[in-house]
């Protein structure tokens, strides 16, 4: 079964962002956290808990993939979507399109920062605020 990263756990973040660093590290051979398909902020302020923006995974026709004009964003199985990096053309329609505004852009590359749910920023939180849920239904 197809997984899907969930952030329910935020409660116990103190705002490391070693998260952010290892799928920007890991996915982008970057160590910036904007390179980062997972976004960790403050609620309001600095004394406020933390939050993190991720990919839902949407079911069916996801808004970033219908609003896509080159295919470039191909369908995941159980939910989301991969990029096709060859097909983009950089249009951001992509980002400005999705609901929890979970796509970000490498104005390096030219490229959407989508995530693939890999897994590898639960992997990488220390204090478990993250985690990868298996997802039923499918395409």
């Amino acid at each position: 079964m197809p997984k899907v990263l969930k952030a329910d756990g935020m409660n116990k973040c103190i705002g490391c962002f070693t998260c952010m660093l290892a799928c920007a590290g890991v996915n982008h051979q970057n160590h910036s956290i904007a390179k980062s398909a997972i976004k960790v902020k403050t609620k309001g302020g600095l004394q406020s808990k933390f939050k993190a923006i991720v990919c839902l995974a949407c079911d069916g026709d996801p808004a970033c993939y219908q609003a896509c004009p080159t295919g470039a964003l191909e369908k995941r199985k159980g939910g989301g979507v991969l990029l096709k990096k060859d097909k983009c053309i950089g249009c951001k329609k992509c980002v400005t399109s999705c609901i929890v505004g979970a796509v970000n852009f490498d104005e390096d590359k030219k490229l959407p920062i989508i995530c693939k749910h890999c897994g590898v920023c639960t992997r990488f939180c220390p204090h478990d605020c993250l985690r990868m849920e298996e997802k039923e239904n499918v395409l």
